[in-house]
């Protein structure tokens, strides 16, 4: 059985998402990001990125990390491209040219989105954005983004899916980490076409589905 090792609240989301959307059965093995603890080496501490028996999985300490009935892999946007691959349907490319820009479109949002996206979701999530720092931290990222962002604007104005039009697993890698951007609305709001696809992605079931559980997370 496929073993998806993270917990929902990382970057494991995006697995997660890809795993409701094909309906896939899979182990969840807990593996808590080793800064949210005050030891993460202490003896009974909970597994963590920093645990020898996750090391083992992915040495460098990161989730999420799979393991498929003995491969281990890590590096989310590999996993969500090996996983699209072997089960295949619509969300998987359908020949080499599609191959090539789901693969173009996952290296960009990791390339040049993500880095920036992240620094507007950790000022969020440390409660910073609502301060003059984290504010003008926000406003730098914002603009950092807005050349990217205005790519994928200028895509989703004449395309409704990022490839094959269609729902796939480059809307999956995309949306995943655009959305880091959204609990700052400077970030968006020049871009309307984005919005409305990001809106989209998150009003399917399956993402609907992931999120509940990582809201209901208990850490």
């Amino acid at each position: 059985m496929l073993k998806i090792y993270g917990v929902y609240k990382s970057r494991a989301t995006r697995t997660f998402w890809l795993a409701g959307e094909l309906g896939l059965t899979f182990e969840q093995v807990p593996v808590l990001q080793a800064y949210k603890l005050d030891d993460p080496m202490a003896p009974g501490v909970r597994t963590n990125t920093r645990s020898p028996e996750f090391l083992a999985i992915n040495p460098m300490g990161a989730i999420p990390a799979i393991d498929d009935d003995g491969l281990k892999l890590y590096e989310s946007m590999a996993i969500n491209l090996y996983l699209a691959k072997k089960h295949g349907g619509p969300l998987a490319p359908k020949d080499l040219a599609e191959d090539a820009l789901i693969t173009q479109w996952s290296f960009f949002a990791v390339s040049e989105i993500e880095a920036n996206a992240l620094k507007i979701s950790m000022a969020n999530a440390q409660g910073r954005l609502e301060t003059e720092a984290g504010q003008a931290e926000a406003d730098v990222a914002s603009r950092l983004l807005k050349r990217p962002f205005g790519v994928l604007e200028q895509h989703f104005a004449t395309n409704d899916h990022a490839v094959g039009g269609r729902f796939t697993v480059a809307d999956i890698n995309l949306a995943e980490v655009v959305r880091y951007a959204q609990p700052y609305p400077p970030a968006l709001e020049p871009f309307p076409h984005l919005s409305a696809w990001l809106k989209r992605c998150h009003e399917r079931p399956a993402f609907r589905a992931m999120w509940q559980t990582r809201l209901d997370e208990k850490e």
